[in-house]
């Protein structure tokens, strides 16, 4: 009688975000030995990030440590590393210090950084947000620039630090110009004696001829005028041409200010380049309709790093709900693969889309319905509370929620960097 030894398939994940970590839970039960390869030890819920940059949430409310959320599964092993190279003829990726792991299925979900368009000196000046230090750094920078303003000798210089240019007007640039917005006419009303933070000025530059680009026009229309009615100054088909230390420049004119924020555009993982195989204008993988890469069926790409299609025939966004469907479909195909069915290509359910201006004010978008107004910023409070990975952090933001909506203080507003005269870049 022989004894029929099964090889167990090696299935290694990188990147923890939405597609990751929702492969990786999908994967729990499956006949795999499950490697998780990240450079950070926590999983981030990146569309709140603004609100941990304007005080409104702090870190772990929307962070919470990878091993508490798949180091029980008996079949999974979790690293902390960043993978530098893939060697699809080999099978195995390579870490920054020359470890090698081999795979059997590879699932890439390095997910994007900031794209500064050929400019990447910008970056010193005008930092994204993409991580919780990002974050945090701005966060500190807003505050640190009222402290600054409080103790300014003339008005102009005052004016300098409560002047706030955000570039880029998507959903995180939008969000981000509505939370300063409601900061300086709510937040930090009484909280100083030298200067009033109504006077802060919020420019909200935007390439394009709307906000929003992705939604109706006649939606971004309206959360254009939610931001003005805040005070927010909305500049339309406005390229910048210069960022440095005193301020932006758009086109022949200047906005002096400290405090520029960069949501303007976003490219893959170089990672991805590792590849060796054509990649779009963002960097992005142009995967199979398996989500596989060319000529490699046991390589998955997902997430901000797959350039995939909707029923439309357009680019999806990258956005949580798609890469948390591309996770678990990517999971269901490897299991099929070894079990031997087949499958079907990737199809993404649109469950739709929204965005916050402040306070019950958001525009949403579900099916053939649109929604605008206090509804709309229910519905998107409930949708990201729903999205959040653990229940503790879920009842943690509905409570700081629930705290700065009836008294508009932000408890988040500690400053760790001490102050000084100098315009430091944010790194």
């Amino acid at each position: 009688m022989r004894t029929l030894f099964l090889k167990i398939p090696k299935v290694i994940i990188i990147g923890l975000g939405f597609g990751g970590l929702n492969a990786a839970k999908a994967l729990k039960r499956a006949s795999v030995q499950l490697l998780l390869i990240d450079k950070s030890n926590h999983h981030l819920f990146q569309p709140l990030l603004y609100q941990v940059a304007t005080s409104a949430l702090t870190s772990e409310n929307i962070a919470i440590p990878i091993r508490q959320v798949v180091g029980k599964q008996k079949n999974t092993k979790i690293i902390l590393a960043e993978i530098k190279e893939i060697n699809k003829e080999k099978k195995e990726v390579i870490a920054e210090n020359g470890d090698r792991y081999s795979y059997d299925y590879l699932i890439l979900a390095p997910g994007a950084n900031h794209s500064y368009f050929n400019h990447p000196e910008w970056e010193e000046w005008a930092p994204g947000l993409k991580t919780l230090a990002d974050a945090v750094r701005i966060r500190e920078k807003i505050l640190l620039s009222y402290e600054r303003a409080e103790r300014s000798t003339s008005k102009s210089e005052a004016a300098k630090f409560m002047r706030f240019v955000i570039i880029g007007a998507g959903p995180t640039g939008v969000e981000m110009a509505g939370a300063i917005a409601e900061m300086a006419h709510q937040s930090l009303i009484g909280n100083f004696r030298n200067i009033n933070p109504i006077d802060t000025e919020i420019y909200l530059i935007e390439g394009l001829g709307q906000i929003l680009s992705v939604f109706p026009k006649d939606l971004a229309d309206k959360a254009q005028k939610d931001l003005e009615a805040l005070g927010v100054h909305v500049l339309l088909n406005s390229k910048v041409t210069k960022i440095a230390s005193e301020g932006v420049w758009i086109g022949d004119r200047f906005l002096e200010s400290s405090n520029i924020i960069w949501a303007a555009g976003n490219e893959a993982s170089p990672l991805l380049k590792s590849l060796g195989i054509p990649l779009d204008n963002a960097k992005r993988v142009v995967v199979n309709p398996d989500l596989s890469i060319p000529n490699f069926s046991d390589i998955f790409v997902i997430g901000d790093a797959a350039c995939t299609y909707g029923n439309d025939g357009k680019p999806l966004p990258g956005m949580a709900p798609i890469a948390i469907q591309q996770g678990r479909y990517v999971a269901k195909i490897i299991r099929k693969k070894v079990s031997e069915e087949n499958w079907n290509p990737f199809v993404y359910f649109d469950k739709g889309m929204m965005a916050t201006i402040g306070k019950n004010k958001a525009i949403a978008v579900v099916g053939k319905r649109k929604l605008s107004g206090r509804l709309a910023w229910l519905a998107w409070c409930f949708v990201h509370i729903f999205y959040l990975i653990s229940f503790s952090n879920r009842i943690l933001v509905i409570l700081q929620w629930f705290f700065l909506y009836l008294s508009n203080k932000r408890r988040a507003s500690i400053i760790t960097k001490a102050v000084t005269d100098r315009d430091e870049p944010l790194n």
